[in-house]
């Protein structure tokens, strides 16, 4: 695209919104100062709390009716639920927070730069 890169490479890759070349996160989910492909300043564009609340909500009740069908339906000890739940939502989490960052910095870039 003209102004900018496609928002599904933008978001589904973490790539920039601008070039859709550099990566935008440095590390799992820290948003990068600037592309290293075309400069782009990113410190502006923060995400704010909006990932995690939408992890809690959505992650949390898929969870949480997931939990309850398991318990009613197979009714397995304790230490399954203690050790089933965690290791599925932690991933879920960080891929959902992941996603929801990079979809908001794009999102902001997109709107305060008209582009289309």
């Amino acid at each position: 695209m003209a102004d900018g890169a496609s928002l599904v490479t933008a978001i589904l890759l973490g790539r920039c919104p601008r070039c859709g070349k550099g990566a935008l996160f440095r590390g799992v989910l820290d948003v990068r100062d600037t592309c290293e492909s075309c400069g782009l300043d990113l410190r502006s564009h923060d995400a704010g709390d909006g990932p995690a609340v939408a992890g809690i909500f959505v992650i949390g009740a898929v969870t949480v009716g997931l939990a309850l069908w398991v318990d009613t339906r197979f009714e397995p000890p304790l230490w399954v639920h203690a050790v089933l739940w965690p290791a599925m939502v932690l991933p879920f989490s960080v891929v959902a927070m992941r996603v929801a960052k990079a979809a908001l910095v794009a999102l902001q870039w997109r709107h305060r730069h008209g582009a289309t």
